[in-house]
């Protein structure tokens, strides 16, 4: 098998193997990386997933990227150990199901992620020798996940910034109570502000000497972990061959684009629900054609979704044909009729966001949280508009209750139980820096530390 390269989506930058992609995380132009040609997984490969384990079939998936580059026998084992936790499918209305994401270590779906691409980072680093510097922005589940994922990881230093007024106490006590190779940066601003600053890093030169990476969704180490359980998903609820539809909560993208990659690998999707919060700004360029960002961004109670100028938008229109850059331009349209007809996108607003989560668990005695809330949501809001009929679907619930224990008591009238990793964070000591949503700033920060 040829091995597979990646080209950045603003196309200005060199093809290069997944291992470069990974370790540079964005390209040198600004662009994200995508497969040059997406490798597909035969009909009989995806038959035998339904009797395979969820390790397993993450590593016939992701080999499919890896070949050349990591042994098999390695890669297997990688798997085998970050994926050691459950990933529950619910049925709760005939051939509807929710897919927990937030069984991992810090109950999120960015688990999924982070806990391989840590694995990739540390054996590449391991042959070549070298350190990196991961720079991570977050919205509330990620800082984490790659916190805990990176923690110790011989080689790597990780820095991440969060917007200080829009993590839960526990999203940030997750990441803000591990120490060694971790330094977590509360910033006086929004997502977005973090986002543009840890990007401007990347492109700055004055910080060449500092090998720099990410773990956000710009790269594609964390996008292709996430195709693995879409995979997965429809292993159990679809027969063989049969379109799954799939309603994902979407802030950044990059859990949507896990779908896709899934899709344009083989998996049969009927169609992509890419739900969002009060950030609609995906929503409005289904509809009108024009891309215009949320500037500033939303606050809305799905907090890890409050992202005015998702990233992955970029990798999105690549695949459609066209070309974003990093500040949202469109230079040459995607083929929207293709797009529409494969993906629907509403704007769930808080109160609906409310009323999802109270009635769901009144129908079904499942409970939601906001982001999951949201996903069930957009879901009704396609059923509406084309028959469900009798196609499986999935609602993807991504991160446990647990993490929202305000808005979830005021609506169901009880806190949800806290899983005993999250209890162990909650109790230990916090500690993290705070700085202003200024970029010179932030530039002061990396150089007086490396």
């Amino acid at each position: 098998m040829p091995t597979i390269l990646f080209s950045s989506t603003n196309g200005q930058a060199p093809a290069v193997n997944l291992r470069e992609a990974l370790l540079r995380g964005q390209a040198p132009d600004r662009g994200l990386y995508l497969p040059m040609e997406f490798p597909r997984l035969t009909w009989q490969e995806m038959a035998a997933f339904a009797k395979l384990p969820y390790h397993e079939i993450a590593f016939r998936v992701l080999s499919k990227f890896t070949d050349g580059l990591v042994p098999d026998d390695e890669l297997s084992a990688m798997c085998r150990a970050a994926y050691n936790f459950p990933v529950p499918l619910e049925v709760f209305n005939v051939r509807i199901f929710l897919m927990r994401l937030d069984q991992g270590p810090t109950a999120s779906f960015k688990d999924f992620a982070a806990q391989m691409m840590a694995r990739l980072f540390g054996r590449f680093l391991r042959e070549d020798g070298k350190q990196v510097t991961i720079l991570t922005a977050t919205s509330g589940d990620t800082g984490s996940a790659v916190a805990h994922a990176f923690h110790n990881i011989p080689g790597v230093r990780v820095i991440v910034l969060f917007p200080q007024a829009e993590v839960s106490e526990s999203q940030r006590k997750l990441m803000t109570t591990l120490k060694d190779n971790v330094r977590t940066v509360a910033i006086d601003g929004k997502f977005d502000d973090c986002q543009a600053m840890v990007k401007q890093a990347f492109a700055d030169p004055d910080l060449k000497h500092i090998s720099l990476s990410s773990a956000n969704s710009i790269n594609i180490g964390r996008l292709l972990p996430q195709s693995v359980y879409y995979f997965y998903a429809a292993s159990r609820v679809a027969l063989a061959g049969e379109p799954v539809v799939f309603s994902i909560p979407s802030g950044n993208f990059g859990d949507m684009m896990g779908a896709v990659v899934a899709r344009e690998m083989g998996l049969p999707v009927r169609k992509i629900v890419a739900a969002v919060n009060d950030n609609d700004a995906f929503p409005r360029l289904l509809a009108s054609g024009n891309y215009e960002k949320v500037v500033p961004s939303r606050d809305s109670l799905s907090n890890a979704m409050n992202v005015g100028h998702p990233s992955n938008l970029a990798r999105l229109v690549a695949v459609y044909g066209g070309q974003m850059d990093e500040t949202g331009r469109i230079h040459r349209q995607p083929n929207l009729a293709a797009m529409r007809r494969d993906i629907f996108s509403s704007s769930i607003s808080d109160a609906r966001t409310v009323v999802g989560v109270r009635e769901f668990w009144d129908q079904f005695q499942l409970l939601l949280e906001p982001h999951g809330a949201v996903a069930w949501q957009g879901f009704l809001d396609w059923v509406a508009t084309e028959p469900l009929g009798n196609s499986p679907a999935v609602i993807v619930e991504t991160a446990n209750p647990a993490k929202f224990p305000e808005e979830v008591q005021k609506v169901v009238g009880w806190e949800p139980d806290v899983p005993s990793n999250m209890l162990a964070s909650l109790k230990l000591p916090e500690d993290y820096d705070r700085m202003s949503a200024d970029y010179a700033t932030f530039k002061r920060y990396l150089l007086a530390r490396h």
